[in-house]
């Protein structure tokens, strides 16, 4: 099994990269969330891998930590979702975020990801509550109920995933659902 590369970037087209190991080219599929955080082309990088054998091919699957490579597999244990799916999963949600996600029970905000229908995301939520860490979930000092509310009710009205994650950061521990709504808009609006 291949666990780790190390080695020059030589090429990258979203999602696969090229890593110059020594002379040997490995092609690797990354996440989105990966892929944003990776160094210039020539420069050395080193990706933790998930190595996937099947009959008509062999995919080397990378990721830049140790979470995102646990939740890939986490995620590919789950019957119906495959590598590409739990890598879409991991590019459309931080490891937070979905672990955020599974905490509050929020089947909507995985709808969002491509390839991933209502059973699915059910099915995510049963078979991962418990599984990821709950310390990346939601922060302890917020109202889970509060913050599920005021989350769904900025993406609701346009705000992305991660801009409304990031505004409730912010918020007072007992803040109220319309309060909370009023500073996170003040808080996007800067």
């Amino acid at each position: 099994m291949i666990s780790r590369l190390t080695g020059t970037l030589a090429e990258k087209s979203p999602p696969q990269l090229l890593i110059d190991v020594n002379g040997v080219g490995y092609e690797v599929d990354v996440p989105m969330s990966s892929f944003y955080n990776l160094p210039a082309l020539g420069e050395r990088v080193t990706l933790l891998t998930h190595f996937v054998v099947r009959e008509d091919a062999q995919i080397l699957f990378g990721f830049l930590t140790h979470d995102e490579r646990a939740t890939f597999r986490l995620l590919v244990k789950i019957s119906g979702v495959g590598p590409r799916t739990a890598l879409s999963i991991l590019s459309g949600l931080s490891v937070n975020e979905l672990a955020q996600a599974v905490s509050l029970q929020e089947s909507g905000r995985l709808i969002k990801v491509p390839g991933i229908g209502k059973k699915t995301a059910e099915r995510l939520l049963l078979e991962l509550k418990g599984k990821l860490g709950d310390s990346l979930a939601a922060p302890a000092s917020v109202n889970s109920g509060a913050q599920s509310d005021i989350l769904q009710a900025l993406i609701a009205l346009g705000y992305s995933d991660r801009e409304a994650s990031a505004s409730l950061k912010a918020l007072p521990a007992d803040v109220g659902v319309s309060d909370g709504i009023k500073l996170a808009l003040k808080a996007l609006a800067r």
